[in-house]
Formats: structure tokens, sequence, C-alpha cells
């Protein structure tokens, strides 16, 4: 069983930088990608960007784009997320998640989560 762990929140100004890391510990990360989500306070969770681990391509919710980068390293089993231009409607809990299927984006296609780290962003 893969357990993850985010790391890496914290509070930033409007217009400054984070970069969050996902630890996959227990054994090899063998799925097709990872994904990261947020969840504000009162609001779904939803899609930020995911990343496919053999080829590494990315995608990204338009929200992100251009601001909001997703990479891996693969000796590692991480992924990260570098968030640059943040602005307060960035605030939210950041979860990463790992799919065992090659589609992306929804929730009920991850079946591993971490438990989040906060991220919160002034203005």
């Amino acid at each position: 069983q893969v357990q993850l762990v985010e790391s890496g929140g914290g509070l930033v100004q409007a217009g400054g930088s984070l970069r969050l890391s996902c630890a996959a510990s227990g054994r090899t990360f063998s799925g097709r990608g990872m994904g990261w989500f947020r969840q504000a306070p009162g609001k779904e969770r939803e899609f930020v960007a995911d990343i496919f681990w053999n080829s590494g391509n990315p995608y990204y919710a338009d929200s992100v784009k251009g601001r909001f980068t997703i990479s891996r390293d693969n000796a590692k089993n991480t992924v990260y997320l570098q968030m640059n231009s943040l602005e307060p409607g960035d605030t939210a809990v950041y979860y990463c998640a790992a799919r065992s299927v090659f589609s992306y984006g929804r929730i009920q296609w991850y079946d591993t989560w971490g438990p989040g780290t906060q991220v919160t962003v002034s203005s």
C-alpha cells in the first residue's frame, strides 16, 4: 500500500511562490499518474494539476495554467507543484493523489490520497 504525504504549504503574500512536495512511501510507486487537488473552505474539492508518471506529460486546470507547474522525480517517488504568482483565491488545503487508471482530473479516478497541506495567500 502506498502512502502519500504532502509538505511545503504555508502562508505567503499575493504574488509570492510556494513549492509543494508529495512523497510516496510504502512501496515503489507503480501507478499511472499523480495529481494535485485543492479544497477551499465551503467549496468542493477541485482539480489543480496532474502528471503522467512515465511520460511526464502535465495537465492543468484553467485557473492555474501559466502560474503552476507540476513535475515528478521518479527516483524519489515524489511529485512537486511549483506555484507562482499566487492569489488569495488560491488559498485552500492542497491534496496530492495517485491514480492507477489512464484518466485524470476527476476525484473518483484517484485511489490514494494524502492528508493535505494548507496554503494561505494573503492580500
